[in-house]
């Protein structure tokens, strides 16, 4: 039913690798082809080099070089003449703005993009770009406003037999579950996007399934089994190179290890994860794990009066981002833990 996962964001001279190709191999031949487009004066082939560079470098966390790089795709892309091509460069503008944490204006972007990747019919780069609107809804909590986008996405990628669109929309959708408590629907649909993934050879997608799975898990209790999955999902982010997913990975092996009582190892799990989310400018995934981290420390005798300013200044922080579920896991910690705002 699905063919092997391929990726829509390598293309011309690009188009040849693969979607578990490593970063720095997709950065050093992306530069590489950058520049040998420039010298021959072809626009769109440099608009193609420059949103792989865009792409690996954000990936790898390299946050000013992935912001010049879309730019630079862009224009000429623009020079070129080609909407499609355009699209793609804002898309990646798009999805890095989300990962810095500017929520409105990756809404923008990629909206922008949808509206060029539609004019220039790229049927591909609509909906990469649909999928990055419906992405950026999920993570500010908006669900109600994005689940029928991602029931639509997910229809349209079943249809057309894309193993890594239905990856992402199924880990989407079942983290909406997991997230409103409905736990045996979200691991369902964990394991089935794990399996297609596997299947069509997508270690990204298949990386994080596993950390999906891991979640659900350990909120039953399967502390075990959990931390198998998360070493397993680990292996392939240091493989690929894929700091934002390792950063995410060992903030839920936080979570993982809280859960199960083990305060001083979450604590050392958090402190670890906070650093990696700070050293890539990624906001989000910094308050997440400095929320994992002040509950960890609040377990451990920390005072109860810096417990509540720390999640005081954390809940403006995500309030500020947008991030509505976010700002109830703040809420549900000051239950948790005794602590007043």
């Amino acid at each position: 039913m699905y063919g092997k996962a391929f990726a829509p964001e390598y293309r011309g001279a690009l188009g040849a690798l693969s979607v578990n190709s490593s970063l720095e191999e997709v950065l050093d031949k992306a530069v590489a082809q950058r520049q040998e487009a420039e010298r021959a004066g072809s626009a769109l082939d440099a608009a193609h080099a420059g949103l792989a560079v865009a792409e690996a470098s954000r990936r790898l966390g390299r946050i000013e070089e992935a912001e010049r790089a879309w730019k630079a795709s862009y224009r000429s892309a623009r020079r070129a003449g080609d909407q499609g091509a355009m699209a793609w460069a804002v898309w990646s503008g798009g999805t890095l703005a989300r990962q810095r944490g500017d929520l409105a204006l990756a809404r923008r972007w990629l909206a922008i993009a949808a509206e060029l990747a539609k004019h220039g019919g790229d049927v591909v780069a609509r909906g990469y770009s649909l999928a990055g609107l419906a992405e950026t809804g999920r993570i500010q909590g908006d669900y109600q406003a994005v689940g029928e986008l991602h029931e639509k996405l997910l229809a349209e990628a079943r249809r057309r037999g894309e193993a890594r669109h239905t990856v992402w929309a199924l880990e989407g959708i079942a983290q909406m579950h997991r997230n409103t408590g409905s736990y045996d629907t979200a691991l369902e649909m964990f394991e089935e996007a794990a399996a297609i993934a596997e299947k069509a050879d997508d270690a990204r997608g298949h990386a994080w399934a596993l950390r999906g799975i891991a979640d659900v898990l350990s909120l039953r209790g399967e502390t075990g089994r959990a931390l198998e999955l998360l070493a397993r999902a680990e292996r392939t982010c240091r493989e690929m190179r894929l700091v934002s997913a390792l950063a995410y990975n060992h903030k839920m092996r936080g979570n993982v290890l809280f859960r199960a009582g083990r305060y001083e190892e979450a604590r050392e799990t958090y402190a670890g994860a906070l650093e990696e989310f700070r050293a890539m400018g990624e906001p989000r995934g910094t308050a997440l794990a400095g929320l994992g981290l002040v509950k960890a420390r609040a377990r451990l005798g920390r005072d109860t009066a810096e417990t509540a300013a720390d999640l005081d200044e954390l809940d403006r922080t995500l309030g500020g981002l947008g991030l509505l579920h976010a700002r109830e896991m703040v809420a549900k910690a000051r239950a948790e833990l005794g602590v007043s705002a």
